[in-house]
């Protein structure tokens, strides 16, 4: 049994599509779950009942933890810790192997121009401490020798039905009905992606492949990055539309918090959209000998799907 924690988000998705490659006994877990392919065990659960988490790991040889919380940071610092010790211990109780999925958000600014899995974990951000304690308490349980884990971090990602896409709300969304993008930081700064099919097809091999646990993993994003121009004269190519945009810097960020309350969460994740961002999964690539998808191959998918 292969066990999705948090099964209803996109990642979730993906890597439900991806798994029956390696198994043909999946279980999805979330508040309302439902089924990805047709043999797929749904089972309803609240991630932050520690008894629920037990019942629902129990019988699993391998959990993914792809759960997303409300994007608040108040909501992150309460709930993260919570979570992340209901899973660990029940993945302890029932001898099952973890897969945790995670953002980059605990690295050092100074390092977003080029991150890999040595970069240096110093966030500056609450979100990112949050992210860096979890983190650190899963490998400190690892080298315990209580829980075997390993860590699969992705990029922003971007894909067909991604709702929380920043790329694909901000740009995209707009662009594909006339509208005008808008554009977090200068528009001729790179920023990478993770195409969310690659991120699903990356995670369940990485949780099938025994000699990966014990390790943080960058999955497979293109590169060289796209500029933000590159995005908005491709979407805007794609729906047939002019490629019209507004840059949105941290004033102006502020000022749609005041109407927008996701919006009011952005000011201290900015600074990845200041300069130069590049997410480099060279080692998963070279291990797995995976190519991932180009960026003009999921960008006409994106559109397709809208």
């Amino acid at each position: 049994m292969q066990t999705i924690l948090g099964a209803g988000g996109i990642i979730g998705t993906e890597l439900a599509k991806a798994l029956p490659q390696y198994t043909d006994r999946i279980r999805l877990v979330s508040r309302s779950p439902e089924p990805v392919n047709a043999t797929d065990e749904v089972f309803p659960a609240d991630l932050l009942d520690a008894e629920a988490v037990s019942r629902a790991v129990a019988g699993s040889d391998i959990v993914y933890l792809t759960a997303g919380l409300e994007y608040k940071a108040a909501v992150w610092e309460d709930q993260w810790p919570r979570l992340m010790d209901n899973v660990l211990a029940a993945c302890a109780e029932h001898g099952a192997k973890l897969v945790f999925f995670d953002n980059v958000y605990m690295y050092d600014p100074a390092a977003v121009g080029h991150l890999t899995e040595a970069s240096p974990v110093a966030p500056a951000s609450r979100k990112g401490k949050v992210r860096a304690a979890i983190a650190r308490h899963l490998l400190d349980v690892h080298a315990a020798g209580e829980v075997t884990a390993l860590i699969a971090r992705s990029a922003d990602f971007y894909g067909p039905g991604a709702p929380n896409s920043v790329l694909q709300e901000t740009v995209a969304k707009p662009l594909a009905t006339g509208g005008t993008a808008n554009h977090f930081g200068p528009v001729d700064n790179r920023h990478s992606y993770t195409y969310t099919p690659d991120a699903g097809r990356a995670t369940a091999l990485l949780g099938n492949t025994p000699e990966a646990y014990g390790e943080v993993w960058h999955l497979p994003t293109a590169h060289p990055a796209w500029t933000g121009r590159q995005w908005i004269e491709a979407f805007a190519e794609a729906y047939g539309t002019r490629p019209k945009y507004r840059t949105v810097g941290r004033f102006m960020l502020r000022l749609l918090g005041l109407f927008v309350p996701l919006m009011r969460e952005m000011p201290e994740m900015f600074y990845q959209y200041e300069r130069d961002y590049f997410f480099d999964s060279g080692k998963f690539e070279k291990r797995f000998d995976f190519s991932p998808t180009p960026y003009a191959e999921g960008m006409r998918a994106v559109a397709e799907a809208s």
